[in-house]
């Protein structure tokens, strides 16, 4: 009975530590959210130059103020099909930790929603769905209203394998 109550409080802590404030962005039906502490800046979609050899969800580099920043899709990250680009399409540029150093990326979203404020009330643990499905870069599920949103841990949508190859890429 003790370890069920320490296992309980252990995990109140966790999603407490998760209560924040939330940028809230859609890709396909689905909205998903980062912690506005891993946002930089949010910037129109602009030309984006292709970089050979890169992993496929990765579009290519922008010039961002005299910054080389790698930038990638995150349909392609969550395989997801890609679609044209539309006026409403961004790029979040976050930082993102990596084993090999912090790393400035950009994210290409379908649109921008708003900034959340999420108390340790509206978010649940992501559900386990198996050892088949990696469901580590899922921080939690919020609650907004009637909808559901991703919250991500930006720091490991990309494996360390793939944050190294990226950082390359940015240098």
């Amino acid at each position: 009975m003790m370890k069920d109550s320490t296992e309980a409080v252990a995990m109140d802590a966790a999603i407490e530590d998760k209560a924040g404030r939330y940028l809230s962005f859609m890709v396909s039906d689905e909205t998903y959210g980062v912690e506005i502490l891993k946002v930089q800046e949010i910037i129109q979609l602009q030309d984006i130059t292709k970089v050979p050899r890169m992993p496929g969800f990765v579009r290519g580099v922008i010039n961002l103020r005299g910054k080389v920043i790698p930038v990638m899709s995150l349909r392609k990250k969550f395989g997801m099909e890609e679609i044209e680009d539309t006026d409403r399409t961004c790029i979040i540029v976050v930082n993102v930790a990596s084993p090999s150093g912090e790393i400035i990326m950009g994210l290409v979203v379908d649109d921008v929603s708003e900034v959340l404020d999420m108390g340790a009330d509206a978010i649940q643990e992501s559900p386990s769905f198996g050892t088949s499905v990696d469901t580590t870069f899922i921080l939690g599920m919020g609650k907004v209203d009637k909808k559901v949103v991703m919250l991500l841990d930006i720091d490991k949508v990309l494996s360390s394998q793939e944050a190294d190859v990226i950082a390359g890429v940015g240098e």
